[in-house]
């Protein structure tokens, strides 16, 4: 650990994500490009300078600046919506715009989903990225990577989530720089011929070969959809169970081409070429031959951004192993992490970026310490073991950011793993063979069914594992103040294995001790909290009153919906509530704190002409007089949940508006919550 951190380029990858992350949030940098150039220009002179000075302290300050700068402008440049040309400049004056796929999504039930760039308005050339939305038609061909097409310029901005803690697929769309998303039926675009030549295209017609040639074979559905997930990047095709599965398995990272396979793959390949070793220069042409296939397989793999990252890293992994040294290995993983940022800087907020990087660190710095703590005798123990150490430290580097995204741990990973990893290289192995044999048109019945019945029992060994439910813990509320004690923690553990001391053993204590006050301070803050929520459930209502870590639940489901409810669970567990208390019946007045609440609903009951000052839920589409209700209660505000009729809602703000009253639309501006 110590010769990382003194490794200089640790200290310009950590000014870089802090650069990152200050533009992100804050977008402190908002200086013009040639500004920024100059100024960037002028802090590396100085660095120079300094260097020449031998001034070791005032250069490594300037260069930390420097770093921190480059971060920030990295961000700053990468957003389309600063540029003349982004297409949000001119929808005012045209009608259509020209749309071409950079990626297809996996679709839903209604509509085919595509990414792609806007690379025209009218007759204006323009930039930035849009999804777009294609209504399904059986009789229509599908788009593919780099078609061209004619569609109109109805774009909206994507929705921001209308329930606390649900997941933010408008910030999640951002971080790849797409802002709105128009939704189009089959008949409304006009294919373009494209004559342009696309490195992503050439892949996506190659990959689209394989997938052709394999369905000639008669794989099953639910085979050729691991096969196209494990080797060619496509999980389009998997099932929503089948990812469940492997979601609660523990298992999920074997269906995304990740830094797992890149890394067997790399084994392999190191274990293929070693006789190369033994010519004059081998090693380095062993190295050549090794960084070749492994952007072969990228670019089978379609190229997408977990596969770029992935060759990356372990490109830079099988150079450092050219050189045989450890260290060699880590110095290496953060320089590919400082080069991957700053060509493409939102790597950072994605998860499989985060992943990967603590998947390799923890392997590389936490296995031997495991490993080290018992040397079997025998080589097949030794095998197993090895395995184990490296499942378990991999696990150990991704388990506490796991539980901040996914709030789930599956107790039975480790089996799976154990099971599966062993043989996952034979399957890659097995699946490339099968492949080349395919497109050769020369694949052999029986070799075809073999791998069929390889990948259908690994499907039925997870499908197995998932259906043990005792030891799957979900529900489990992980905040970022834990998650940054827990990496201290486990940092600083491991560092006391490594050298036991009396200050080590003080420092433990001392991280243990700050856990311990973060999760208390959090309980705390969370047990003196009371709040009204009305959230927003299409055709529905549903209010919680909270009073520290308990929550009464008013709703109008039936039993199995609301205690499924997505919405309630994320804020269940977002906000670590400990008690649930279920009321199916609505309450007509609600008096919480200092505040009154008057439901409203279908039937329209509401004389009650002392009540005055209170706030008013319009649900169920009420058959109401509002004007005469504002006359006589005059409320100091008016919520409409989302079980009201649009039509209604839309004639309700109107009269308020009129009023002067306040008016909140679940539908519109999300959840209401009054707190207090």
């Amino acid at each position: 650990m110590k010769k990382l951190l003194n490794f200089l380029p640790t200290h310009f990858t950590i000014c870089l994500i802090v650069g990152i992350v200050l533009q992100f949030q804050c977008q402190i940098w908002q200086l013009s490009f040639v500004q920024s150039l100059l100024i960037l220009l002028t802090l590396f002179v100085l660095l120079v300078v300094l260097k020449a000075l031998k001034s070791q302290r005032l250069f490594t300050l300037s260069s930390w600046v420097f770093f921190l700068f480059l971060g920030m402008f990295a961000v700053f440049i990468q957003n389309d919506t600063k540029y003349s040309n982004h297409y949000t400049r001119f929808l005012q004056e045209h009608k259509d715009a020209v749309f071409v796929v950079e990626k297809v999504l996996k679709p839903n039930r209604y509509y085919d989903k595509y990414l792609g760039s806007v690379v025209k308005v009218g007759t204006i050339k323009t930039r930035g990225n849009v999804l777009l939305h294609i209504q399904k038609d059986s009789t229509v061909n599908s788009l593919k990577v780099h078609d061209k097409i004619m569609i109109p310029t109805g774009f909206v901005a994507i929705p921001a989530p209308l329930n606390p803690h649900q997941f933010d697929y408008k910030k999640y769309l951002e971080k790849q720089g797409v802002y709105h998303q128009v939704f189009i039926k089959n008949n409304v675009f006009v294919r373009i011929s494209n004559s342009d030549f696309s490195i992503y295209k050439l892949a996506d017609d190659v990959r689209s070969a394989i997938q052709k040639s394999l369905k000639s074979h008669h794989f099953k559905e639910e085979e050729l959809a691991v096969i196209s997930a494990l080797l060619l990047g496509q999980r389009q095709d998997i099932s929503k169970e089948l990812v469940t599965d492997y979601t609660r398995a523990g298992a999920i990272h074997i269906l995304a081409v990740s830094g797992l396979h890149v890394g067997i793959i790399l084994l392999i390949l190191s274990f293929v070429f070693k006789p190369l070793e033994r010519l004059r220069n081998g090693i380095i042409l062993k190295t050549v031959f090794i960084v070749c296939l492994l952007w072969m397989f990228a670019f089978i793999a379609g190229l997408s951004a977990s596969v770029v990252r992935a060759v990356t890293m372990f490109t830079a992994v099988a150079i450092a192993m050219t050189f045989d040294r450890k260290t060699m290995v880590t110095h290496s993983l953060i320089t590919s992490m400082f080069v991957l940022l700053l060509c493409k800087p939102m790597f950072l907020f994605e998860v499989g970026f985060q992943l990967s990087y603590l998947a390799v660190f923890s392997i590389v710095w936490i296995q031997p310490k495991l490993y080290g703590l018992w040397k079997p005798t025998w080589k097949l123990i030794d095998y197993f073991w090895q395995l184990f150490t490296v499942s378990t430290a991999a696990q150990l580097g991704v388990l506490p950011i796991s539980l901040f995204y996914f709030h789930q741990f599956p107790g039975l990973f480790m089996l799976s793993n154990l099971v599966i990893i062993p043989f996952i290289g034979s399957i890659l192995i097995g699946g490339i063979v099968v492949i080349a044999l395919s497109l050769l048109k020369i694949l052999p019945l029986f070799v075809a069914n073999a791998y069929g019945v390889v990948i259908s029992a690994m499907n039925a060994f997870v499908s197995w594992i998932s259906q043990q439910e005792s030891f799957l813990i979900e529900g489990i509320s992980f905040s970022f103040l834990l998650l940054i004690t827990t990496y201290g923690c486990l940092v600083i553990g491991v560092q006391f294995l490594t050298k036991r001391s009396y200050k080590n053993s003080l420092i433990v204590l001392g991280v243990v001790i700050l856990f311990q006050l973060g999760l208390l301070y959090e309980k705390h803050q969370m047990g003196i909290k009371n709040e009204l929520v009305i959230f927003h459930k299409s055709r529905h209502t549903l209010l919680v009153e909270r009073t520290g870590n308990r929550i009464k639940v008013y709703h109008d489901l039936d039993r199995l919906k609301i205690v499924t409810s997505s919405a309630l669970r994320s804020y269940t567990i977002g906000e670590k509530i400990e008690d649930v208390v279920y009321e199916s019946k609505l309450p007509t007045i609600l008096k919480f704190q200092n505040t009154t609440l008057l439901l409203v609903d279908s039937l329209g009951v509401y004389q009650l002409p002392t009540l005055k000052n209170c706030v008013v839920l319009l649900c169920q589409s009420p058959k109401i007089n509002l004007e005469r209700l504002l006359k006589t209660i005059h409320p100091k505000e008016v919520i409409a949940d989302g079980s009201n009729y649009k039509s209604q809602v839309h004639r309700w703000k109107a009269i308020c508006k009129k009023y002067k009253v306040p008016f909140h639309d679940t539908g519109t501006e999300g959840a209401k919550i009054l707190e207090y």
